[in-house]
């Protein structure tokens, strides 16, 4: 059975703006203090494609965290959807495949491995007792491309391994095809890459690529999630900032050169992101082939991307790259609005500027925000309730004890856990920041749960039923909270992002209930 690119996503659904500004069109600034600024015009884009990409965006029902685009190496137009910042980094699920893929072609401008290496070569203790003869077969580049002749992905098999190794997991699994003549997106092949890295240099990949690739490129502040034996999953769980992103698609646009330096040879970049397998059936954009932990792409150009539309769109001919971020529920759709609005606006030269269009860029991208739940900002049952402790029934999480503040501006939970007091602020409908990062409040048993920022907004859906909304602004997804208060009785019930978008993912969680102390 051939797996897509989208049973990915599931997997990981199972496993894991501030004041938004345009940039004020500020010409270019050092590389080292961020990406130089320019306006739209001056780089042959018009502003009505941009102007026509965000109200695209707004009638499509999919949710953007921000977005970046770069035509000539200079940033012309950026935005973060509040509560989501530039200051931020976030989640790229998938998108940290293709920055695994960086690390490979350091290794191999190196001269220390081939992509032609048996992947064998590098685990002598952990390979099976008899290996079969396709996985002797198996090399680096098969794990690149995703043709390791596996019939799916071995991320499930390697998180479910208890005690044993992931690379001592990934090699038990089953290869009846030829490796090179049956592509399956697979995760777990993606870690082995990571593997390899560490058994050939000792380092990780957040290591290896900090003074090659991180530093000269000027990305700091980021993290990558590891595996139980301390190895970066690499096939998911970085997390950088939007212009991080946008620096390393500017990396490949400018075929690893960087500063008027080649730091990975021309050669690598042409190899690893030209079509170097099928890919799927069908006629979507991922049906393109794939390179080396990239996607093609319809128009011609290639792609990294994450589950729920982490996206790093490289297009040489429009010597130009585009960085989206979001929690979308149809890739597709998301990608075909950044075609049909943004493309048709570059042109050759430069354009005339226009100061009205430009104005009225700023304007909306100073506006854009995530959608808020809207019933009633008071209840005549805040006074009651506010700041009076409920005790809670044994639960998972350990709470026994619930309260909720009631004030002119906010709300604040307060949950009394064995650790302490956790307290968490929404705004009256409109997003409120609590600055601390921490892991998740309620999490949900079978996701991978990042810890993050949150922001919060709560309403009234009606006199006795307070909805609170949570979104993980380094973590992508939300969770709904609805506190029902019924007497000295109060229930609580939950409806995570993922699951509120997607029927074959309920909320596993059970409602908490409690009494009010006397």
């Amino acid at each position: 059975m051939q797996t897509t690119r989208r049973n990915f996503v599931k997997i990981a659904s199972l496993s894991s703006v501030g004041f938004a500004t345009l940039s004020s069109f500020e010409f270019a600034r050092p590389l080292a203090s961020g990406l130089p600024r320019a306006t739209p015009e001056s780089q042959g884009v018009d502003t009505e494609g941009i102007l026509n990409f965000l109200q695209a965006i707004q009638v499509s029902d999919l949710q953007w965290h921000s977005f970046m685009l770069l035509r000539h190496g200079k940033v012309v137009a950026e935005a973060w959807w509040d509560p989501f910042a530039p200051e931020y980094k976030h989640t790229l699920y998938s998108l940290s495949k293709s920055f695994t893929s960086t690390a490979i072609g350091f290794l191999v401008s190196a001269g220390k491995i081939s992509v032609d290496d048996p992947v064998l070569k590098f685990f002598p203790k952990e390979a099976p007792a008899s290996p079969s003869e396709n996985l002797q077969a198996m090399t680096i580049k098969n794990l690149l491309t995703m043709n390791t002749g596996q019939d799916a992905d071995t991320l499930p098999a390697l998180r479910s391994a208890g005690e044993q190794s992931w690379v001592k997991t990934f090699l038990a699994q089953p290869v009846p095809h030829a490796p090179g003549s049956h592509f399956v997106y697979n995760t777990g092949a993606t870690y082995i890459l990571g593997a390899i890295l560490h058994s050939v240099t000792g380092k990780t990949l957040e290591e290896y690529l900090e003074p090659r690739f991180f530093k000269p490129l000027g990305i700091t502040g980021y993290d990558w999630e590891k595996s139980p034996q301390g190895l970066n999953t690499a096939g998911y769980g970085l997390r950088v900032k939007t212009e991080d992103i946008a620096r390393f698609g500017q990396f490949y646009l400018q075929k690893g050169q960087w500063d008027g330096k080649q730091l990975l040879p021309a050669s690598w970049i042409e190899e690893a992101t030209s079509k170097q397998t099928e890919s799927q059936q069908g006629d979507s954009d991922w049906s393109q082939g794939y390179g080396y932990q990239f996607w093609r792409c319809k128009p011609g150009f290639y792609r990294g991307d994450g589950a729920y539309g982490q996206f790093c769109f490289v297009m040489p001919e429009q010597d130009a790259v585009l960085v989206m971020t979001s929690e979308s529920w149809d890739l597709q759709k998301s990608m075909n609005i950044a075609y049909e609005t943004l493309l048709p606006a570059f042109s050759d030269g430069t354009l005339p500027e226009n100061a009205v269009k430009q104005g009225f860029l700023k304007k909306e991208i100073s506006q854009l925000s995530l959608p808020v739940s809207r019933g009633s900002v008071s209840s005549d049952l805040a006074t009651r309730y506010s700041d009076k402790p409920f005790k809670l029934d044994k639960n998972p999480y350990g709470i026994s004890q619930l309260a909720v503040g009631f004030y002119p501006k906010n709300c604040v939970l307060k949950m009394t856990t064995p650790k302490g007091v956790e307290k968490v602020t929404f705004g009256w409908e409109k997003w409120v920041l609590n600055p601390e990062e921490r892991k998740l409040l309620f999490p949900v048993p079978t996701r991978l749960e990042t810890p993050s920022k949150i922001a919060g907004t709560a309403t009234w859906t009606d006199e006795s039923t307070l909805q609170l909304n949570m979104k993980f602004v380094t973590a992508i997804h939300g969770d709904q909270i609805t506190l029902t208060f019924d007497g000295d009785k109060v229930k609580v019930d939950f409806m995570n992002s993922v699951s509120a978008h997607s029927k074959n993912f309920p909320d596993p969680r059970q409602p908490l209930t409690g009494t009010l102390k006397s």
